[in-house]
């Protein structure tokens, strides 16, 4: 079930009798799920995720127009002063590291890919405070492009569904990947990030409430 693979596995050609019951069981629950930041085009989307790190998205999406309208282009936020940016987004928190990082990530694009945003996984982590979670995001709701996005709630279910046993992200996601069909993964990401927040909270989840405890090793365990 779990894997050490430096490279991401192949998804499945047909994904096992519990994966297909636990996606249908999304399906069901979540079949409109979508991402939750609001956006016009990749750069504001890459944006909005990189101030989403340990925040809301609701919050981001108070903060972002403002933003846009002060840097409209990716050039504009390239020459931006850091003091500026870190004002407009402070409320986001850890907004000195993620000035930076959107300071950054605006001069690498400008400087190496003519003012746009990559579409591939690979140039667009050697952005300045861009992982494979971020990345992910971008490809997946801009670019068409499938990715499992493994933030807190994804790694958090996922493990608790028994489908990874590791909390590293990279790997968790991985997992993911060998198990689940390339084509069911950005809305998957979507639909458990929906789950978690609504139902399989971290601290108190709603077990006896949820359509998935049938299929939860660790939901069953803790209802027991």
């Amino acid at each position: 079930m779990t894997r050490q693979a430096k490279q991401p596995p192949k998804p499945p050609a047909k994904p096992s009798k519990r994966v297909r019951d636990i996606l249908h069981a999304l399906d069901r629950l979540y079949p409109d799920a979508s991402c939750t930041l609001e956006h016009r085009d990749p750069w504001q989307l890459l944006v909005a995720t990189i101030l989403s790190a340990q925040c809301t998205d609701q919050r981001v999406n108070q903060v972002t127009p403002s933003l846009f309208k002060r840097f409209a282009r990716v050039q504009d936020m390239a020459q931006a002063e850091l003091g500026e940016i870190e004002e407009l987004i402070r409320s986001t928190g850890f907004f000195r590291n993620k000035a930076k990082s959107l300071k950054g990530a605006a001069q690498a694009i400008t400087e190496r890919h003519g003012g746009l945003v990559p579409h591939t996984l690979e140039e667009l982590v050697k952005l300045p405070g861009v992982g494979r979670k971020t990345a992910n995001v971008v490809l997946g709701d801009a670019f068409g492009q499938p990715g499992i996005t493994v933030d807190t709630h994804v790694g958090r279910i996922a493990r608790r569904l028994g489908l990874t046993e590791h909390s590293d992200a990279v790997k968790a996601e991985f997992d993911l990947m060998a198990q689940i069909p390339a084509e069911r993964w950005t809305i998957f990401s979507h639909q458990v990030i929906l789950h978690g927040r609504q139902v399989c909270k971290s601290r108190r989840p709603l077990c006896p409430e949820c359509t998935l405890l049938p299929l939860c090793p660790w939901g069953r365990e803790n209802m027991s």
